[in-house]
């Protein structure tokens, strides 16, 4: 399933109002990741100063946007980290649970401002999302 310009144009919004509204919403996401799957927290030991967790957000918001636009690299950066994470650990069914986080989280900081719509232009791409994750994790041969 494709998204249309609309779901597009809205998701590109709430990014926008999310940190207009909040600033930098790393520290609030991680802190729902590790409450969802505590077993990623110690991952991060050596990070200090969060930047690790800011760059790995950034990441993520880059192949939104690519996701978004061109739909150049997203593909392709997501099954290189699938691979990349197993290394340390890190199931397939996690980065699925981090986009959704990154979802969750920007729901709660936009509050009233994020409306049907804005959740089911976000449910559309976190499925093609979840497909994509799924399919190079079989195809890889990591357990889904």
């Amino acid at each position: 399933m494709s998204l249309t310009a609309e779901q597009k144009q809205i998701i590109e919004t709430s990014i926008e109002r999310v940190a207009e509204v909040g600033g930098d919403p790393a520290d609030r996401v991680y802190a729902r990741l590790f409450a969802e799957e505590p077993d990623m927290e110690p991952l991060f030991i050596l990070d200090r100063d969060g930047s690790a967790k800011g760059h790995m957000l950034a990441e993520a918001l880059d192949c939104v946007f690519d996701l978004l636009g061109a739909r150049i690299y997203a593909r392709t950066l997501i099954q290189s980290e699938l691979t990349n994470h197993s290394g340390f650990g890190v199931p397939p069914a996690v980065f699925a649970t981090f986009f959704r986080t990154v979802k969750e989280t920007f729901s709660e900081i936009m509050g009233a401002e994020w409306s049907a719509e804005t959740d089911a232009a976000w449910e559309a791409l976190l499925d093609e999302i979840d497909v994509f994750i799924e399919e190079q994790a079989k195809k890889y041969g990591m357990e889904v």
